[in-house]
């Protein structure tokens, strides 16, 4: 009877199919801590691949110059040609000026607008809204053809309309100050409504018993704005002003199709050079250093902006 039963196991033995060797795939075992990071790979490959790797090739290639089809090493000597560069100088001059007048002005026409379109008794609050915000949507073609119309010397709007009070008329997109102008009135224009949206979220926000308290105590309405709506909205004016200092100082859509950098260089800005220099002039390292010398300004204002208001808190 045992020598049977042996028998028969080795029979088995022998007709059962030989186990499969593990494959690479099953050595990562899901479970509930390992599962998290599964799910996240993808991500973390397609940021590595698009942000991560252009980030730090693009700081390795600011330590090179391309010529004659080759890269060479040439350490600092990028940054210390930008350091005695008059063109991004000026460059960084203009962004600058557009960043003084225009950012201040678009923050405070987006908290104006948003408080006046959050109010309950304005009927049409929806249009008047999408009109403001619409700009910003807006083609950049369309964007650009719009503005040079209406600041055309001979028969564009904005001349019509001063030559009814005397005014003579002024070639705005040719004269240094004249085409600066049109450029902070463009940017304004598409990037109010944009950023008004973002008030009206803060401000929908705001408890309504402050405003009902203040009332109570006979409040009036630039009382409540400026001692409930302007503290309460402090955080979201905060985001609103950093986020659109990195814009203005990357800007390069306005300069480059508005003016063309003209007139000699008056509206050029930092990202308009570095787009010339790196596609124009094929000086990819020299552009690379302009964009991490970018990056500095932006980092070091952003963290001025944030450290001179206390982070958005009280």
């Amino acid at each position: 009877m045992s020598t049977q039963t042996a028998t028969s196991k080795e029979t088995n033995a022998q007709t059962r199919p030989p186990k499969p060797k593990a494959g690479f795939f099953s050595h990562f075992k899901l479970s509930i801590k390992t599962a998290p990071y599964y799910f996240l790979l993808p991500a973390i490959l397609v940021f590595g691949a698009f942000m991560v790797y252009p980030v730090i090739s693009s700081l390795i290639l600011s330590f090179q110059t391309f010529d004659m089809g080759e890269y060479s090493f040439v350490a600092l000597d990028n940054y210390k040609t930008l350091m005695g560069d008059p063109i991004f100088w000026q460059a960084l001059g203009n962004t600058c000026i557009y960043l003084i007048i225009q950012v201040p002005a678009m923050v405070v026409l987006s908290l104006t607008f948003a408080t006046l379109l959050d109010q309950k008794f304005l009927k049409g609050r929806t249009l008047f809204r999408m009109s403001l915000f619409l700009p910003s949507i807006t083609a950049l073609v369309a964007y650009a053809l719009i503005f040079k119309l209406l600041f055309n010397t001979e028969y564009g709007m904005i001349n019509y309309m001063l030559s009814m009070f005397g005014v003579d008329k002024i070639d705005w997109l040719n004269t240094a100050w004249g085409a600066r102008f049109t450029i902070i009135a463009g940017i304004t224009w598409r990037w109010t409504g944009y950023n008004m949206i973002i008030m009206i979220a803060g401000l929908q926000a705001i408890p309504l018993e402050l405003y009902e308290s203040a009332d109570i105590d006979g409040a009036g309405a630039w009382k409540k704005f400026w001692y409930i709506t302007v503290p309460m909205m402090k955080s979201i004016i905060l985001f609103v002003s950093i986020t659109s200092t990195i814009g203005t100082l990357q800007m390069f859509d306005e300069s480059f199709i508005l003016t063309n950098g003209g007139p000699d260089n008056a509206t050029i800005t930092v990202g308009h050079y570095l787009y010339n220099s790196g596609f124009r002039y094929f000086k990819f390292g020299y552009a690379a250093a302009i964009s991490y010398v970018l990056v500095l300004v932006i980092g070091i204002l952003s963290f001025l902006q944030f450290k001179f208001t206390n982070g958005g808190e009280d």
